[in-house]
């Protein structure tokens, strides 16, 4: 396999590769390759940061006085940056290495927020859980959720008066995509999901006194359906492979839709649903690791962070400061913008964040001075971030692994150094930039190479 086909596996079936762990794989065959990423994700490790006794308090949340209430949303906000740092941390040093980039992209498909800590992390494992499972089964879980039945209004939900919010987002969002479903079955599906609730655990439960147990008419079929019949007879549309097949094809392999691929895919996904199946075909086709699918995605915010610390493991002094630099550059975990997510491609790059991902390299290796101006949506009110900004220092506090970096990159040249962190093609103008610096360390040269504009790629 082509040293640059690995760097693009482990591109896009992961956060990237140090030199070092690259050097053990240059022998290894294709199918040996992806074999060993499926292997290395083949269990699941939750996340673990908050246990239900840091909830349990909800249950009295009404009977409790105000600075009761204060304290108990303020431990929930601090459980939920560590969360965020925790999930940081899977992605910069991930021993389930496909699962976590699976994770990340269920993230930005099943979207989902929620400002109860056990809740969302519950969700957030049930991503990891079912990353490579069977879509189906994901569907399910995922709607039964308690995060997402909040999310969605699905408690709100009743009989007497149907929401039909997460019916529609089911179908538009999560299995079928816009204009393949009717009114009509948004508001007969919608009575199906009558009742749906959770209990303080998290565990799902039906409110048999709000579920609609009379007869529905759903995709031309009748019958007494409940939202799991409901879920069933969406997977048995074509439309609902199709339209998973096209997501993952524009975030694993190109933006733009090659239709043959795409039913290619469709042909392993359907009517079986094994998302692992699926990734090892997409993985092992030659397309794959065609020209144009090498170094043409802009890089998400967290792929960045992620590949700088490929390059150089570094740790934040702050937790609240790896929230900020997330929220300046476009994409805060935990936090989407709405309920379709974050668009990614064109849409992470705009005047706001274009110079600070050019300069993001130098300032997180060399501690350089970067604004921290803007609100976190972790803060407790707008009041207290105006009384604690006179407080907050105006430099990011990282504690960067040289050790680390010198054993990866300290014996390379000058052209391995760009094979390894540049993965498309070069501009003209980018050649011309190289030839003309001198490679005197192997530090300032990779920082060179990471501001250019084509290191956004991957």
């Amino acid at each position: 396999m082509k040293p640059k086909h690995i760097r693009h596996l482990y591109s896009r079936g992961g956060f990237g590769i140090n030199p070092k762990d690259f050097s053990k794989l240059q022998q290894k065959s294709k199918k040996q390759l992806v074999n060993q990423l499926f292997e290395t994700s083949k269990n699941s490790t939750p996340v673990k940061i908050a246990s239900f006794n840091d909830i349990k308090k909800y249950k009295d949340f009404r009977n409790l006085n105000a600075d009761e209430k204060r304290e108990l949303q303020k431990l929930n906000r601090k459980k939920i940056i560590e969360l965020n740092v925790a999930w940081i941390d899977r992605i910069f040093n991930p021993n389930e290495i496909l699962r976590e980039r699976m994770t990340l992209f269920w993230a930005n498909h099943f979207v989902c927020k929620a400002q109860n800590i056990f809740h969302i992390q519950q969700f957030n494992n049930i991503l990891r859980k079912n990353a490579l499972g069977n879509f189906g089964d994901f569907v399910k879980e995922v709607s039964k959720s308690a995060s997402m039945i909040k999310y969605l209004n699905a408690k709100q939900n009743k009989k007497q008066s149907p929401n039909e919010n997460f019916a529609r987002e089911l179908m538009e969002l999560f299995t079928l995509g816009v204009g393949n479903y009717s009114e009509k079955d948004i508001k007969e599906s919608a009575k199906a999901f009558t009742g749906w609730n959770h209990k303080l655990n998290g565990d799902f439960i039906l409110r048999e006194r709000h579920h609609d147990f009379g007869e529905k008419e759903f995709f031309n079929k009748k019958g007494n359906f409940n939202g799991e019949d409901i879920i069933d007879i969406i997977l048995e549309q074509k439309q609902c492979a199709q339209f998973i097949c096209e997501k993952i094809y524009r975030y694993f392999v190109n933006t733009t839709i090659n239709t043959n691929h795409i039913n290619e895919m469709v042909r392993v996904f359907y009517p079986n649903y094994n998302i692992e199946k699926l990734m090892r075909f997409i993985f092992m086709s030659k397309w794959f690791y065609n020209e144009e699918n090498i170094g043409t995605k802009i890089k998400s915010p967290i792929d960045l962070l992620a590949g700088i610390n490929n390059v150089a493991p570094y740790k934040f002094k702050s937790k609240k400061q790896l929230l900020y630099l997330q929220k300046r550059l476009g994409q805060q975990l935990l936090n989407p913008i709405n309920v379709a997510g974050w668009e990614g491609g064109q849409s992470w790059i705009d005047t706001n964040t274009l110079m600070l991902r050019l300069k993001l390299p130098a300032i997180l290796f060399n501690n350089a001075v970067i604004s921290l101006a803007g609100i976190s949506e972790f803060e407790d009110t707008y009041e207290q971030y105006l009384k604690n900004r006179k407080r907050r220092k105006s430099y990011l506090k990282i504690e960067v692994n040289e050790t680390e970096f010198n054993s990866n990159y300290s014996n390379l040249n000058a052209l391995q150094i760009q094979q390894h962190l540049l993965s498309g093609k070069l501009s003209e103008d980018a050649k011309v930039l190289l030839s003309n610096i001198a490679f005197d360390k192997p530090k300032d040269y990779c920082l060179q190479l990471m501001s250019l504009p084509e290191y956004q790629l991957c």
